[in-house]
This record gives structure tokens, C-alpha cells and sequence, in this order.
């Protein structure tokens, strides 16, 4: 074997070196490694021995009859090295003494894994003899090979290691080398790694990055056992702050705040972080920062209002994510000193995103639009001073895709806001006609009818709605329509291609395509935007207009109109109303079932018109009751958000019972003058309710799975870990025999969509003995599975085969799917979109709504975007048929005249599915008040539907038992 090349070598080796990994032991191939390969100047093969003399047993394996006796309470088993091991120290010690400056450093970090203490003692006084190598790659893996052999046998092989290492790092040049030395006096001999920061605080910055983060470290560790250290590193700290690293100065800044509360020290960090979110291109690193941003503002809110400019440039950002938490943080520092300057800086930000340019505003879209107006809604709210400044910018933007949110932010000003509605009715008089949203114009309607109460904006109103309707009917017209199916026709046939040959200015021929698009009649474009929507069949929206021009009509007297101009907008009203209840009648629309609403609605307000007994009943409650209504709403509203945040500031304490007690009082020497003891968060944490209260172990028991029997001859658990699209398995194999067992091999297999990706190797087992085995599984959607299997194996003393089945595991859905929160909009749009559907019908035993619906929402781990008033009781009220007709709404909202409750509850799973479910339940009016209803759940993939259907169905029955 000595003349063969050195490729064939290799390979023998590598295949030892898996065969050796996978379970088997090769005792007759340690004495041919160390004959043909130990000596070998081949790198490649140097690097191979390596990993060999890593996995090789290094010891002699004990008998059965010395592994019964230490188990029956005997004498302890004592390991041997084995004979052949002398020959590899020989020649470690030969590599350490290498005249080659690489080989010597590759053989001191393999070193750095040797934890045997006979076979490391020999080699010390040449690692000692290292750390004077001329080069620094030596120097640098000879420091982290004391380090290594100190921490784990210091007294009796190297015990004047630190000293050793004081005087070589105060000698040491080398970057890399110096942080080495650095690294073992930090762990293994705290004092002197201060006495030698004392001497070089001018220039610890020149150090390099690894060395300032074991400053870092290490000014955490001591100033947590003695507080008075604390003046020793505040200069250094803050020197550290304008590094060059970004992980220097992040880790400096928030060591600085543990360190001390001065103004000083809150604003240098608050710098820093802010500098960071400015200046660094990872979306990671800014939230991360913002965090950090987030958790200062609440006890240092005056110091971050200064900084407040300087946040607010990290809406530059092209990712929402992480606008939206620059917008969280910037609102909750918001005060009567800046808001004027936020104010400005938001509105610039949403006349960016109108700009039609390919820059970051306009990539982020809608989204990051309609977050912009829903902080400029909150300054509007908090500071009416600016209100007026901004709502007329933001009028601007109803015809965009954020109309919705502008809309709702004008109706509520303009009902906190009397003096500043002429403004804005007349504003909102002149952009009517460039809605082109239903709901947004219904809402315009709605203001408009409501608050015009003089006789110019009644009359102007009026007369642009009427111009924006046109005259009835407001059906399409037999030439209209059989006009619009041959544009449509031609649009569905695309481009025509013409080919024809032509002679070109050379005489020769060419063949020339031509595309030929048809004509885009533009007649219609003309027809305003109202008009259109009711032509076009939407009944609501037809309500909503006869609504408007009767409360125009009523209020025409009042405000001071002349009789005639009454008369006459009366008359056009009744007309108006006439063409829309023919329209709901004629036209087939998704909407065809409002069309009795429709009808009842329309006939009350022509009798509020002509009956002059109806209209004393009824002209106080339609122009006087909805405004009202709506101010009682917004007072709600307004309280639900403070009793939000008072919960959300009123963390409840929970700890476990035999959890220590730390008194912050009767520390000896504690922090000065109201000063954060460093790394005390983690005991404040805890006191106050960290993870839940629970402790990491219960946490990792409730994830790990009994796989056989106690009585079996091997016993197997495993814990079970999901992370993302993977999931982890660590399986516990204990061989409960006398007896070795050879060629154990857990068996895995999958049903659902799962993949082994990494099946376990086959292993060999000593007697009483135990090992631990990984295997990797791939999830490719959420869907529940089952992983099952069996354990094989061979005992080597009867040469007998074994079988144990194992347990299924059984992998939830509900380890996929996480709680998010979307707006009303997108909701619909998604419920729309997806077309995997799963109806289940409500059967359970609990008799009360929002307690049902509460046990729904835990269950699957998703969470309620509709909010409700957990004191509201409408036991008394009965069921309507048009609430229960709106099931195919998963938005609509609980009516007071209705004892019907609609949830729209959505949930993002870990591979970006949306899961959207709809709960709709109604208290039976009988004796046994029980639930009805139905539970809809919509998916974009058939999979995520079913299991989330089946979870409710299993859970929906009762409440579990306390414990």
C-alpha cells in the first residue's frame, strides 16, 4: 500500500471515515492509517487523517462482564488508551514542529477538538513553542489551542496558561492573534484580561472588530458581578459607538443603555441605532434596530422625539415591513413640538407615491400608501391643529387606491370638526366626480346628505349629483349594450396579424408583419362615474343616492331655499328614484338579492317626500339620528382604543413556583442613582412573565414523542422540532439488552406531503449504552401528516434480526399557521380570489357567542380582525334573514337589530398561504339556546382547507377541562 498514488489513498480513507460515522468500528484499520498515511506529505491526505484521528476510538472498549459489574453498583469502568495512540502523538507532535508554517496551524486547530488529556500532554511544550512561530497564522491557532487545553485540563497540564498568555498577547502585533489571547484571559482569567484593557483603551478601536466585541462581552460580565465597574468602561463604550463595524457599534450602543440612564448615554446610543437604520441596506438590521428603537421610547420617549427627523428617514426603505414599523415608532412620538414637521414629512411621502417613476415609493404601492394616510388619520386625531392642513392634501388622493382610507379620515373630521366642514364639503363637491370606487362614493353620498346644512352647499350638492346621475332610466340601452359585446368581442380576439412582401430601397423582397389592434370606441369614457356604477347595477349604491337627495330635499326648507327650487328638486328626486327601483328590477347583478331592500328603502323616502304625515315621523330621523349615530360611534370607537392600550401596558406577572427570588435591595453595592444593572433584563423578564411563564424544559417536553415501549429491547423517543419548511427530528435509541447491537437502523416513512430528506444511518450499540439520531424532513405545504416507522437492528451475539414498530407521529397544522392581521380590503379581495372552500357546520355545547368564538380563534391560532364589544348581550334579539343572507360576506359587521355574529378571521402559514375562515353563528330563539351556524374556510390550496377544517371539527364540541 505504500507505492500506491496518493488519489487512491484518499479514497480509502474517506470511505473508513463514513464507515467509521455510520456506526462501524474497524479496529484493523488504525494500525494501516498510521504505517502508509500518517507520514504522507500530501496536504489533502494530512487534512483526511485529521477528521480520521477525530472519529477513530481512541480507547479500548470495555467487556459485558466490566459494563454488568459498573452497572450492579461496582467498580467504575477505566478507560485505556489504546497502544497505537503513542504512534499518532509522535506524530502530532512531528506536524507541530513542521518547518511549514501551514501544516503546523492546521495541525493546532485540530488540536483545538482533542479533548483527551493523555493525548494532549505530551504535545504542550510544543504549542508553547508555537506561540513564538514567526508567522501569525501559527501564533494565532497556538493561542486558541492553550485556551482550549487550559478550559478543559488547566491545573494539570498547563497551569500557568493566563500569565503565559498575558505576556504573549502584550507582545502580540497580529490582529487575529491578539483576539485569541484576548479570548482565553476573558474566560480564563478575568483580571488580567481588564488590567490589560486598562492599559490600551486608546486603542481597543484599532484592535479589530473581534476584539471589540469581546470588550463588549466582557464589560457585561464584570459589570454584573461588581455594578462599581461601571465607570471603568463608559469610555471605552463610547468610543466604540462611531466603529466602523455596524456589529460594533449596534452591540456597544445597546450596552451602553444597560450601562447607565444618563440623557447622555440614552442619546449617544439613540444615534447610533438611528445612523444604523439609515445607513445599512439589510431589511434585517433595520428592524432589528427599530426594535431596539421601540423598546427605548418607553422610558425614553424626550430623547427620541430630538431623533425623531432622523427616523423618519428610514421610510426611504423599499420594503413595507419595514416602513410600517418606522410608522409605529415615529406615531408613538409624536408630540405638539413635531407634528407639524411629521405632518409635512408624511405628506411628501404620499405625493411620492402618485409620481408614475419606477423609484422605491412607487414599488411599495398601495400598501405603503394607505399605512401613510392612516398615520396622518392618527396626527389628525391626536392634533386637531393640523387637521385642516391635511385633509385637503389627502382629498386629492379619492380616486387613488388608498380612496377608501382618505374617505373614512374626511368623515371623521368633518364630525369632529365643525368649523372646518364648509371647506371641506366644498372640496368634496368638486372631486365627487373622480370616484370611481363604490364604496368610497357611498360614503361621499353619505357625508354630503348628512352635513350640507346651508343653502349654497345643499344647492351645489345637489345639483353636481344630479349631473353626475343624468337623467332615468339608468338602463343600458339595447344599441349601448349590443355596442359594448362587439368591443368586447374584438378586445377577446387580440392583435390580427397581416404578412405581405414588399420590395425594399435595394430591390430585394422582404417579408413585413404587421399587428393591427382594433379601435377602442371612447364614446363611452364620457359617462360620469356615478351614473356608470348605477347603470351598471349596483342597487346599495342606489339607495345610498335616494337616501341623499331625500335628506337634501327635507333639509331644503329649513336652510332657507326658495319653494320652487324645492318643488323642482323634489320632482327630479321622485324620478330619480323611480329609474333606480327599475334599474334593481331590470338588471341581473351579483347583487339581485337587495333588490326587496332596495325597494322598501325607496318607497319610505318618496313617502317622506309626498305624505306630509310621513315626513313629520320621519324628517327628524334622517337628518338628525345618522349624525348622531355616527358620533356615538366614533366616542366608542376612541374608548375601545384606550382600554387597548392601557390592557396592552398592564403585563401580567407570572412565574414558576420554584423560581428564585431576586431581592434588587439587599444586592451589595447595586446600581447607582437609578442606573439598569447590565443583563438584569433577563430577571425582570422572567418576573414579569417571560414566554408565558413557562420554562424552556416544559416547553421541549410537550414536543417529544414516545416511540416504543419500556418493555421493548430498545427504547426510542424523539423530539420533534418545526422549523419553516423543515422538520427535525432527534430521536433517543437506548439499548436496554446486554447484548451489542449491530446495524440499528430507524426506518422513517411519510404520508402527506413530506420528504426525507436525510434518513438515519445505521448505527452499533454497546450493551446498556445509548446514542442519539437525526434526520431531516422537508415540508412542502401545510397540510397534516404522519411520520412513521420502524426500528431494525441485529444482535451481534445470537446473529438474531429485530423488529419494533414505532408510534406515529402525528404533525398538526397548527404548528404551521401563525396569527396576521390585514385590512378589510385585502380580506375581500382574497375571500374573492380563493377557490377552495370548506363549510363546516357548527355543533358544540357552548351556549354563549363570544365565548364560542374566543375557543375558535385559540384553537386554530389565528386571530379576529373584526373587532366587537364583549359587553354587548343581544340574547334578546332574533335572527334576520338578510344578516344570514350575508354569509357570503366573510366582512360584514354584527347589526344591533341582530343576534347574528360574523367573524372574519385570517391566519398566514410559515409557506405564505393565507388561510381565511369565516365563523357565522346565531343563538337559537328555543329552550335549549343553543349555536347555529356555519364555519367557511377558504384556502388557496385544497389541503390547508381540509386539515383546518378538520381541526375545527374535533375542537368546535366544548370547551376543554380546566386543569
Amino acid at each position: 500500500m505504500s507505492s500506491l498514488p496518493f488519489q487512491i489513498k484518499r479514497h480509502a480513507l474517506k470511505a473508513a471515515i463514513m464507515a467509521m460515522l455510520g456506526g462501524e468500528a474497524l479496529p484493523r484499520i488504525l494500525m494501516q492509517v498510521i504505517r502508509f498515511c500518517i507520514n504522507s506529505d500530501d496536504k489533502p491526505l494530512k487534512k483526511l487523517c485529521m477528521l480520521y484521528w477525530e472519529v477513530v476510538p481512541k480507547y479500548q472498549e470495555p467487556t459485558s462482564d466490566e459494563v454488568l459489574r459498573a452497572a450492579s453498583g461496582g467498580q467504575t469502568v477505566q478507560r485505556k488508551l489504546l497502544p497505537e495512540m503513542i504512534l499518532v502523538c509522535n506524530a502530532l507532535m512531528n506536524d507541530l514542529n513542521h518547518p511549514n508554517e501551514y501544516v503546523r496551524g492546521s495541525m493546532l486547530r485540530f488540536l483545538c477538538k482533542v479533548k483527551d488529556e493523555e493525548i494532549l500532554g505530551p504535545l504542550i511544550p510544543s504549542i508553547k513553542a508555537c506561540l513564538q512561530h514567526r508567522h501569525q497564522y501559527v501564533r494565532k491557532n497556538a493561542a486558541m489551542a492553550v485556551f482550549h487545553a487550559h478550559r478543559l485540563h488547566g491545573e494539570t497540564l498547563i497551569p500557568d496558561g493566563p500569565e503565559l498568555m498575558d505576556a504573549f498577547i502584550s507582545a502580540e502585533t497580529d490582529i487575529g492573534a491578539r483576539r485569541n489571547a484576548f479570548l482565553m484571559l476573558y474566560n480564563e482569567s478575568e483580571e488580567l484580561a481588564i488590567q490589560f484593557l486598562a492599559k490600551n483603551l486608546d486603542d481597543v478601536v484599532k484592535f479589530g472588530d473581534g476584539f471589540a466585541l469581546l470588550v463588549l462581552d466582557l464589560t457585561r460580565k464584570a459589570c454584573r458581578r461588581d455594578p462599581n465597574q461601571k465607570s471603568r468602561f463608559v469610555r471605552v463604550l463610547f468610543q466604540m459607538l462611531s466603529a466602523e463595524s455596524p456589529a460594533v457599534s449596534y452591540e456597544a450602543a445597546w450596552t451602553l443603555i444597560s450601562l447607565s440612564n444618563s440623557p447622555t448615554a440614552i442619546r449617544a446610543a439613540a444615534v447610533t441605532y438611528t445612523s444604523l437604520l439609515n445607513s445599512q441596506n439589510d431589511n434585517n438590521v433595520k428592524m432589528i434596530v427599530l426594535e431596539r428603537l421601540e423598546k427605548l421610547k418607553g422610558k425614553h420617549s424626550k430623547i427620541l422625539q430630538e431623533l425623531l427627523p432622523d427616523i423618519m428617514r428610514g421610510l426611504s426603505s423599499p420594503n413595507p415591513d419595514v416602513c410600517e414599523k418606522v410608522l409605529d415608532v415615529a406615531m408613538a412620538l409624536v408630540s405638539n413640538k413635531n407634528v407639524a414637521d411629521v405632518v409635512t414629512t408624511l405628506k411628501r411621502e404620499v405625493s411620492k407615491t402618485t409620481q408614475e417613476s419606477s423609484d422605491s415609493s412607487e414599488e411599495k404601492g398601495k400598501v405603503y400608501r394607505n399605512m401613510l394616510i392612516q398615520a396622518i388619520h392618527g396626527c389628525a386625531v391626536r392634533f386637531p391643529d393640523v387637521a385642516e392642513s391635511v385633509v385637503h392634501t389627502l382629498m386629492d388622493f379619492l380616486s387613488s387606491d388608498g380612496g377608501m382610507q382618505v374617505i373614512i379620515f374626511v368623515r371623521a373630521i368633518v364630525e369632529k370638526y365643525p368649523d372646518l366642514r364648509p371647506a371641506i364639503l366644498t372640496k368634496l363637491i368638486n372631486t365627487v366626480d373622480e370616484v370611481t370606487n363604490t364604496n368610497v362614493m357611498c360614503i361621499c353620498l353619505w357625508i354630503l346628505g348628512e352635513y350640507c346644512e346651508t343653502s349654497e352647499t345643499v344647492k351645489d350638492a345637489y345639483d353636481t349629483i344630479t349631473e353626475q346621475l343624468g337623467e332615468a332610466p339608468f338602463i343600458v340601452q339595447a344599441k349601448d349594450k349590443k355596442a359594448r359585446e362587439e368591443a368586447a368581442a374584438a378586445a377577446a380576439k387580440g392583435p390580427e396579424l397581416v404578412t405581405k412582401n414588399v420590395v425594399l430601397a435595394d430591390g430585394t423582397y422582404a417579408t413585413q408583419t404587421v399587428y393591427s389592434e382594433p379601435k377602442v370606441n371612447t364614446a363611452l369614457d364620457n359617462t360620469p362615474n356615478l351614473r356608470k356604477m348605477i347603470v351598471g347595477g349596483d342597487i346599495f349604491l342606489g339607495s345610498v343616492v335616494s337616501s341623499c337627495l331625500t335628506k337634501m330635499c327635507l333639509r331644503g326648507a329649513d336652510v332657507g331655499l326658495d319653494a320652487l327650487t324645492v318643488k323642482s328638486m323634489t320632482v327630479n328626486s321622485l324620478l330619480t328614484m323611480c329609474g333606480i327601483v327599475k334599474m334593481a328590477e331590470v338588471t341581473v347583478s351579483a347583487q339581485k338579492s337587495s333588490l326587496a331592500d332596495c325597494s322598501d328603502r325607496v318607497t319610505l323616502c318618496c313617502r317622506a317626500l309626498l305624505d306630509p304625515k310621513a315626513n313629520a315621523i320621519l324628517k327628524q330621523a334622517l337628518l338628525s339620528e345618522g349624525k348622531s349615530s355616527f358620533a356615538i360611534f366614533l366616542k366608542s370607537v376612541q374608548g375601545k382604543e384606550g382600554k387597548t392600550k392601557e390592557e396592552s401596558k398592564d403585563d401580567v406577572m407570572s412565574t414558576q413556583a420554584d423560581d428564585l427570588i431576586h431581592f434588587r435591595q439587599l444586592k451589595s453595592l447595586t446600581a447607582q442613582a437609578g442606573d439598569l444593572d447590565l443583563d438584569d433584563g433577563s430577571d425582570l423578564a422572567r418576573a414579569t412573565g417571560y414566554a408565558d411563564g413557562n420554562s424552556l424544559l416544559t416547553n421541549e417536553l410537550s414536543h417529544v414523542y414516545q416511540l416504543s415501549g419500556f418493555a421493548d429491547p430498545v427504547y426510542a423517543e424523539a423530539f420533534v422540532t418545526v422549523h419553516d419548511y423543515d422538520i427535525l427530528l432527534d430521536i433517543l435509541v437506548i439499548n436496554r439488552t446486554p447484548n451489542t447491537l449491530a446495524n440499528l437502523t430507524v426506518e422513517l416513512s411519510t404520508m402527506g406531503d413530506m420528504k426525507i430528506v436525510e434518513r438515519p444511518q445505521s448505527h452499533t450499540i454497546g450493551p446498556l449504552d445509548q446514542i442519539n439520531i437525526r434526520a431531516s424532513i422537508k415540508v412542502s405545504s401545510t397540510e397534516t401528516g404522519h411520520i412513521f416507522g420502524t426500528i431494525v437492528y441485529e444482535d451481534a451475539s445470537t446473529q438474531e434480526k429485530g423488529y419494533i414498530n414505532m408510534n406515529d407521529i402525528h404533525m398538526d397544522i397548527m404548528d404551521y399557521i401563525r396569527p396576521a392581521t390585514c385590512t378589510d380590503e385585502v380580506f375581500r379581495s382574497m375571500w374573492a380570489e380563493f377557490e377552495w372552500e370548506n363549510k363546516v357546520a357548527i355543533t358544540t355545547s357552548i351556549t354563549d357567542l363570544i365565548e364560542f368564538l374566543d375557543h375558535i380563534v385559540s384553537s386554530t391560532n389565528m386571530k379576529s380582525l373584526t373587532p366587537f364589544d364583549r359587553d354587548e348581550n343581544g340574547s334578546f334579539l332574533a335572527a334576520n334573514l338578510y344578516a344570514k343572507s350575508c354569509l357570503l360576506n366573510p366582512w360584514g359587521e354584527r347589526f344591533p337589530w341582530c343576534q347574528e355574529r360574523r367573524q372574519g378571521v385570517r391566519g398566514i402559514t410559515v409557506f405564505g398561504e393565507d388561510a381565511l375562515v369565516n365563523v357565522s353563528v346565531e343563538k337559537k330563539d328555543d329552550n335549549d339556546v343553543k349555536l347555529a351556524g356555519y364555519i367557511r374556510i377558504r384556502s388557496k390550496t385544497q389541503g390547508i382547507a381540509l386539515s383546518l377544517g378538520d381541526r375545527i371539527t374535533s375542537v368546535q364540541r366544548g370547551l376543554p377541562p380546566k386543569e
